[in-house]
């Protein structure tokens, strides 16, 4: 059976993004005061996050652990830290200041732990790229 999991990955990191940096553009621009600011910060995102969540799913599905609100919740977790430290980077940069940098991936801890643990619900009830999974439920 044909393995689709890498189109399944590149479906989800983009439609991750597409959520990820609205909410990324909306608070930098809520903490800087400059929607040009929130908008240079969402777009940077956009080329860094790709990559980084296409590693971290590739990562995830390789592990062997098992569906459950547990393995949502540590899929969540890691990706926040790794989605923080890179939206401080990038903030920092493009403002120069370490501070609104802080502030902006503080900010966006709780709000992209919220949106990103029901993305991961909504991604786990489709089969798309898995059609092995799909055969499965179909025989059931």
């Amino acid at each position: 059976m044909k393995d689709n999991s890498h189109k399944r990955h590149v479906a989800k990191a983009i439609t991750w993004r597409i959520v990820g940096t609205l909410d990324t553009i909306v608070l930098s621009w809520i903490i800087s005061g400059s929607p040009f600011t929130g908008l240079k910060i969402g777009l940077a995102e956009v080329i860094t996050k790709m990559g980084l969540y296409y590693l971290h799913e590739r990562i995830w599905f390789k592990t062997r652990f098992a569906n459950s609100n547990k393995r949502h919740l540590l899929k969540t977790i890691t990706w926040r830290i790794l989605g923080t430290l890179d939206t401080m980077t990038l903030a920092w940069i493009i403002t120069g200041s370490p501070l609104t940098g802080l502030k902006i991936g503080l900010a966006e801890v709780v709000t992209k732990m919220v949106l990103y643990f029901f993305h991961e619900k909504v991604w786990y009830r489709l089969d798309y790229g898995l059609e092995a999974r799909k055969k499965i439920m179909e025989n059931e």
